[in-house]
């Protein structure tokens, strides 16, 4: 798999100084580096483009490098609002979006995830395209909420839902959301609302050896 993921690397995707800087700023402060693959931000760019959505909702900001990914496929009136629980991660997230001359596409909201979509359905916001990208024990929690918010025909992903492969393989090392995500995966593809798609696209991060999995749903 990490031959493969080389091989797609090295055909398909050139590294871009701007990325490079938002993934070394995101080290040199310590965060945590999960940022997308460069192959999953572009296809987030391009599910964008290709879906016209014009009001993006990002689940986890982190140093903006998704963002950055998620905004680029908008159009001059499209907007990206991305909540993240960490102020100072919302910060430099809206310093590399405006490094990289999307700032005026992007508003943040900071603290607790769920109350602020909470926040969003009481001022019944409507949102045609998603990313969740935070913590995984409350995804099933997340895509409810998308659910409330979504428009018609919007389209949800869902990142790093396979657990490092824990949720269909034992002998793995069990990760503390596998059980979750195992939840999540009965809810949604049972669940009246939508249409579901699990598709593999490998992340090689850190210690990690084994693809992580997107699913997308489409809000019927």
């Amino acid at each position: 798999m990490e031959k493969v993921e080389q091989y797609i690397e090295s055909t398909f995707h050139t590294k871009e100084a701007l990325l490079e800087e938002i993934k070394a700023s995101i080290m040199e402060r310590g965060m945590p580096s999960i940022s997308v693959s460069p192959n999953t931000g572009k296809l987030l760019t391009m599910l964008v483009a290709i879906s016209g959505a014009k009001e993006i909702l990002e689940i986890g900001a982190l140093g903006g490098y998704s963002g950055t990914c998620l905004a680029r496929g908008l159009d001059e009136q499209g907007r990206l609002t991305s909540l993240e629980l960490e102020e100072e991660y919302g910060k430099l997230a809206h310093a590399n979006l405006t490094k990289a001359g999307l700032g005026n596409k992007v508003t943040y909201l900071i603290g607790e995830a769920l109350t602020s979509l909470e926040t969003l359905v009481n001022e019944q916001k409507r949102f045609d395209f998603f990313f969740i990208d935070a913590d995984k024990e409350n995804y099933e929690n997340y895509l409810e909420y998308c659910i409330k918010l979504a428009a018609p025909g919007a389209l949800i992903v869902t990142d790093n839902v396979l657990a490092v492969g824990s949720v269909a393989d034992e002998t793995l090392k069990r990760r503390k959301y596998t059980d979750s995500m195992k939840k999540f995966y009965e809810i949604e593809t049972n669940h009246s609302c939508l249409e579901a798609l699990l598709i593999p696209i490998g992340d090689i991060f850190y210690e990690f050896e084994r693809p992580f999995y997107r699913i997308f749903f489409r809000v019927k």
